[in-house]
């Protein structure tokens, strides 16, 4: 019985936030083993693209409450700052991976983890093996219909709900989410308030959005 409890355990990756203009770039990062497995089982947790937003900011609590985890949220401006030295998306996904992942391996020990699979798989791997932790990191497609990065997913989405809300707090405009002609309204609205320079705070600026923008302004 114990061989198959240590079977199950696992940590499940996801991110929120990576094709949307506003907000932040948010990775979770959840232990999961039988006890939690079954508990989240029960509270039908599964990918947050099958939930709904309201749904989701629920859920996410009980998650925490069940499950040991680690958020790591990149903010717009902080996301810029990053870009502009990686200027490679799928190496600073892969950077918020390790993050997470290594944050949570403080936290609890485990042997295996599943990640949704982007770009060269070896990135996570060299993002984590700079810090020295070895762990055997499973990358496969659609990974959400694992339980663990289905609760991952969860907690990433709900913390970049959080965030894109109180960045359309601070600038009094409701920022949308994905990256869209009402976005494009959205940005215009931020740079008439407060300034082209006031965009890097609440935005991911090397989106196609950005030049867009600029270029109806000349």
């Amino acid at each position: 019985m114990a061989a198959t409890h240590t079977s199950v355990e696992r940590i499940g990756l996801d991110e929120s936030g990576k094709g949307d203009y506003f907000g932040p770039l948010v990775v979770a990062a959840v232990f999961v083993d039988a006890v939690t497995q079954s508990e989240l089982a029960l509270m039908r947790v599964r990918d947050s693209k099958k939930i709904s937003d309201g749904r989701i900011l629920e859920m996410a609590p009980d998650i925490k409450t069940i499950c040991p985890h680690s958020i790591v949220a990149i903010g717009p401006q902080k996301y810029n700052e990053l870009y502009a030295k990686i200027k490679n998306l799928n190496r600073l996904l892969a950077w918020g991976h390790a993050r997470a992942l290594e944050n949570l391996l403080d936290k609890v020990p485990c042997g295996r983890a599943i990640a949704d699979q982007f770009g060269d798989e070896r990135l996570i791997l060299d993002a984590l093996q700079a810090k020295g932790r070895m762990i055997v990191l499973e990358q496969r497609p659609k990974a959400e219909s694992d339980m663990a990065v289905a609760a991952a997913s969860i907690l990433a989405r709900a913390e970049f709900l959080i965030r894109l809300t109180r960045l359309s707090d601070e600038v009094g405009t409701t920022l949308p989410k994905g990256a869209s002609s009402t976005v494009e309204l959205a940005a215009r609205m931020v740079m008439k308030k407060h300034g082209q320079e006031r965009l890097e705070h609440v935005a991911k600026l090397h989106f196609k959005t950005t030049q867009t923008i600029l270029a109806g302004l000349t």
